[in-house]
C-alpha cells in the first residue's frame, strides 16, 4: 500500500478559524506534486475534503463522515441553525460514557476502553472548534470521493447519500470494530488505482 503518513491535528489558531484555513496549513504537510490518498475518519473526512481541493493529485476517502452538507442529520442541523450546541458543556460524553457508548457504536472490553481513552485525551477547545466548524460547514462535497460508512451508525447517519462501501452492523467506531475490513477495502483501492496507472 506504500508509505502510511499521519497528520497530527494542528490546535485552532482562534475559535473561530475557518476550516477552509485550517486545511490550508494542515495539508502543508502533504506534497502537491506526489499522488496520494487522504483519508479522514468523521469530522477529519471534512478535513480531508478541503485538503482535496488544495491537492488534485490526492484521492479521498471518507471514513463515518460526511459526503457534502445535506448529509448533516436534521437534529444537529437544528442545532447549528438555532446555536443550541453552544449551551451544551463540551466534555459531557466525558463524564456519561455509556452515553457516549451508544452514540459511537462501541462495544465493551477493549473498545469500550479506547473510547474512555479518547474522551478523555479530548481537548474541549478543540472540540468546541471542530464541533461548530461541522455544524457550519459549508461544502460543497468533494466529486470522486470513495465513501465507508456503517449501517447503525448513530452519530452521523449514513442517510440518502450515496455510500460505496456499507459495513453492515457497524457503527461510528466503523474504523475500530472492523479494522480488518477497512484495511482490506483500502488496500484494495490503493491496489486497484495502482494498476490503472500501470
Amino acid at each position: 500500500m506504500g508509505t502510511v503518513h499521519v497528520l497530527r491535528w494542528l490546535a485552532p489558531q482562534s475559535p473561530t478559524e475557518p476550516l477552509a484555513h485550517y486545511a490550508a496549513r494542515l495539508a502543508t504537510a502533504v506534497p502537491a506534486d506526489v499522488p496520494c490518498w487522504l483519508v479522514g475518519v468523521s469530522f477529519g473526512g471534512l478535513l480531508a475534503q478541503e485538503m482535496g481541493r488544495l491537492r488534485p493529485l490526492a484521492r479521498v476517502v471518507l471514513i463515518s463522515s460526511l459526503g457534502s452538507p445535506l448529509d448533516l442529520p436534521p437534529a444537529l442541523r437544528l442545532a447549528g441553525a438555532t446555536g443550541v450546541h453552544r449551551l451544551v458543556p463540551f466534555g459531557l460524553l466525558k463524564w456519561m460514557p455509556r452515553l457516549a457508548q451508544w452514540f459511537f457504536g462501541v462495544r465493551g472490553g477493549t473498545e469500550y476502553r479506547l473510547l474512555r481513552q479518547i474522551l478523555a485525551d479530548t481537548d474541549p477547545a478543540f472540540a468546541r472548534w471542530a464541533t461548530a466548524q461541522l455544524l457550519a460547514w459549508c461544502g460543497p462535497g468533494l466529486p470522486g470521493t470513495v465513501r465507508l460508512h456503517g449501517t447503525r451508525d448513530r452519530l452521523l447517519p449514513a442517510g440518502t447519500a450515496r455510500i460505496d462501501f456499507l459495513v453492515p452492523g457497524a457503527g461510528h467506531f466503523l474504523i475500530v470494530s472492523h479494522a480488518a475490513q477497512v484495511s482490506q477495502l483500502l488496500n484494495e483501492l490503493a491496489a486497484a488505482a495502482g494498476s490503472s496507472r500501470n
